[in-house]
């Protein structure tokens, strides 16, 4: 049997290379990179025939994982913590609310019975984190608006999955869930996806660093592995998986690692291979001509999600918050919908539910709606509101931890604190073993050479040379802030420095 692999590899070739040369004109165009490439699988949709929702779901499922594994590797958790409270309201109440609210609008718009409009509903009740992690992976946005929506984003995403496969179970076998055991499942999915990140991330991040591969590139291969294990074992025991990839990247990404910079680049380019794949097969799914018999119906439907069902949602999820009414109407808007509501739009069309495919094309034209208007504004608004802080920055210089070859010592860059104990403490009076050497520093974005008489200064980046076992003892040492002095206690001398004799 002949099998002829030219055309397809080509094609791929093809889609691989437009997708990446479109990320430079949505950024020019000021159009979120999901858009083109939905547009792409639209027109191709005309050349090739694809309707295989089953595949286009399982793909999907893959490639949300290495997209939010991603996301978290790159998410600060300092930053996460502040939020944490409203960001965790606003992926479950105000998902909740958001989903009500639209599956009533729903049910007078597209006059669809209750559930299946309660299940419209609930499809595109949560934020994408893929189409919020790469329209915010490029602006300045204020940080506590950038944390709160980014974490809301990364976690809200199981709420919406028990809101839909709940719904349509009940669409499938009315009368036969109880109320109580569906708590129980939300709360098991949510517990549980949360303490398998917390387990699967402490592992990874332990085994990362203490084993030895004979290729530097076997690291980000294993790390993206541990991110699949992570979802594939928390979905086997009934849990949120896509939650525990989120939790266990954040924990990945807040802690020392071997090949850091390399597993971030990897997974980085990775998951933009992803969402080029993910949202152009997404593309292939939708045929135009059924789209246009919804358009009035879809636009409308945006329309009630952006200026009512959102808003309505976030400003009642953060009444009691701390949030003023310019950061709440930010935080309504920039409400991005994107891979995750396709993908579950495709469940319906799995489980056969009457009105499936006038469900998928609505939330397709939502989706589209969302990622064109919203996506597109986000700068503007951010800077009507005031909440744009400009250019970001961009170091020249990047935190990696090298192994040597198959030597037992490391190159390790540590960032020092604003007020570090070792403020003006020359390098031959720091209190470190023999064998650890500090052998460049970079201050103000210059490369210094150091020597003995070098003095530390706060914000310096160091590189520190050291075995691999000492690794964690010399970045605790190094990070210490510098301590205040009690009133009364005479001159205190300079933390870090070796004791005279």
């Amino acid at each position: 049997m002949d099998v002829h692999i030219d055309y397809p590899v080509l094609l791929i070739a093809i889609l691989l290379v437009l997708g990446v040369v479109m990320t430079r004109f949505s950024s020019r165009l000021g159009v979120p990179s999901l858009v083109l490439f939905i547009i792409i699988g639209i027109l191709l949709n005309q050349i090739i025939y694809y309707d295989d929702v089953e595949m286009t779901q399982l793909i999907g499922m893959i490639a949300l994982v290495v997209i939010l594994f991603e996301g978290g590797l790159q998410t600060n958790i300092m930053a996460i913590r502040k939020v944490a409270g409203p960001a965790i309201l606003l992926a479950t109440v105000g998902v909740l609310l958001t989903s009500l609210i639209l599956g009533i609008f729903a049910y007078f718009v597209l006059g669809l019975d209750m559930m299946t409009s309660m299940l419209l509903g609930a499809i595109v009740g949560s934020t994408d984190a893929a189409a919020v992690f790469a329209v915010f992976g490029s602006k300045n946005i204020k940080e506590k608006l950038s944390s709160t929506i980014e974490a809301e984003s990364g976690t809200n995403d199981p709420m919406a999955v028990f809101l839909t496969v709940t719904i349509i179970s009940i669409i499938e076998m009315p009368g036969d869930n109880n109320v109580f055991l569906l708590f129980l499942s939300f709360f098991w999915q949510m517990g549980v996806g949360l303490l398998a990140g917390i387990i699967i991330g402490r592992l990874a991040v332990f085994v990362i660093n203490r084993i030895d591969l004979e290729a530097s590139g076997l690291y980000p291969v294993l790390s993206l592995g541990f991110a699949m294990l992570a979802f594939g074992v928390t979905e086997v025991i009934g849990a949120s998986g896509l939650l525990a990839v989120y939790i266990m990247a954040v924990l990945m990404g807040n802690r020392p690692l071997t090949y850091k910079h390399s597993i971030l680049r990897f997974n980085e380019g990775l998951a933009w291979m992803m969402q080029i794949v993910m949202f152009i097969m997404l593309g292939l799914l939708a045929f135009p001509e059924e789209l246009l018999n919804y358009t009035f119906q879809g636009i409308l439907m945006a329309l009630i999600l952006m200026f009512i069902a959102r808003p309505i949602g976030v400003f009642l999820t953060l009444i009691a918050s701390k949030y003023d009414f310019k950061e709440k109407v930010f935080i309504s808007w920039a409400g991005l919908r994107g891979s995750v509501p396709i993908v579950l739009a495709t469940y319906p069309l799995v489980s056969d539910i009457d009105n499936g495919y006038l469900v998928f094309n609505v939330v397709f034209f939502i989706v589209l709606f969302s990622a064109l208007l919203q996506g597109s504004t986000i700068t503007p608004v951010a800077r009507w509101l005031g909440f744009d802080e400009g250019e970001t920055d961009t170091p020249a210089y990047s935190v990696e931890l090298l192994a040597l070859g198959q030597t037992q010592n490391d190159i390790y860059g540590i960032e020092l604190p604003s007020q570090s104990a070792h403020e003006n403490v020359k390098i031959m009076d720091l209190d470190l073993p023999t064998d650890v050497l500090v052998i460049a520093i970079i201050r103000d974005d210059e490369l210094i050479t150091p020597n003995g008489d070098t003095a530390m200064h706060s914000e310096d980046f160091i590189y520190v040379m050291m075995p691999r076992k000492l690794r964690e003892r010399t970045e605790a040492y190094f990070s210490k802030p510098r301590e205040i002095p009690k009133s009364r206690k005479g001159r205190v001398k300079p933390p870090g420095t070796k004791e005279e004799k």
